[in-house]
């Protein structure tokens, strides 16, 4: 339950869904988590809970559309040897409806943001000579739909960046990998489903959706030295897709 003892993690977005979970797992196995989000309360919360769990960790509030604001946060976090990209928006809309700053909101928080951080960290860790990135992206990077077009391709340019760090870096023992969800029981979805959350499960073939707990699950494993041939990859959480009947 140590195998993070001696380390310190960064996770985006740790204040609710996914991160809360990959933070609180992280600091459950020894970890020293740097907790970013927007909202101070919400950070406090986080941090106490992994307080009180026996773990250590500290909150560094960051504006993900601010470079600056990103620049501080990797200042902020010092020496870190795990960095998960979590933070994200989504707005499901059309073409149409999304604006020119609805687009820039997106790619500055899920793409840009992620850019600038493993640009500012992972040097360092390759002079360490090891370090591991992973990046929460997700199905909509692959799956097309009428919908959230601007997220999707948001999230496919992480996956594509995902590679080519895993490339860049991974010859210093910097090692970089993502994790792709499907539907996820989060604030965010119900924000957008309300009550019918559920309904996204009846998309893959466990029949349901996901939660924070089983996504974080895989990421650990990857922030783990039991996944150490494993670089580049980007492994789907999604329940399982289903295939189209035959006509």
């Amino acid at each position: 339950m140590s195998a993070f003892e001696g380390r310190t993690a960064l996770v985006t977005g740790a204040t609710a869904g996914i991160g809360r979970a990959v933070a609180v797992q992280l600091a459950d196995r020894g970890a020293e988590v740097v907790v970013h989000g927007r909202d101070p309360e919400r950070g406090a919360q986080v941090v106490q809970e992994i307080a009180e769990r026996g773990g250590r960790a500290r909150f560094v509030a960051a504006d993900l559309t601010d470079a600056a604001d990103v620049a501080r946060l990797a200042a902020a976090a010092g020496e870190v040897d795990i960095l998960v990209n979590n933070a994200g928006v989504y707005a499901f809309i059309g073409t149409p409806e999304t604006s020119a700053a609805d687009f820039d909101r997106h790619f500055a928080i899920n793409t840009r943001a992620p850019f600038l951080l493993v640009g500012a960290l992972a040097p360092a860790m390759a002079e360490r000579g090891h370090g591991v990135i992973v990046n929460v992206t997700s199905t909509a990077a692959t799956a097309v739909a009428p919908v959230g077009t601007a997220y999707g391709a948001s999230k496919a340019a992480m996956e594509l960046l995902t590679r080519s760090w895993a490339t860049e870096f991974g010859a210093a023992g910097v090692r970089v990998n993502g994790v792709s969800p499907g539907p996820v029981r989060t604030d965010g979805t119900r924000q957008i489903m309300g009550e019918h959350v559920d309904l996204l499960g009846r998309t893959n073939i466990r029949g349901r959706v996901g939660e924070p707990d089983e996504i974080a699950d895989v990421v650990l494993f990857l922030a783990d030295d039991r996944s150490s041939y494993i670089n580049g990859t980007v492994i789907l959480a999604n329940g399982g897709e289903r295939s189209a009947l035959p006509a």
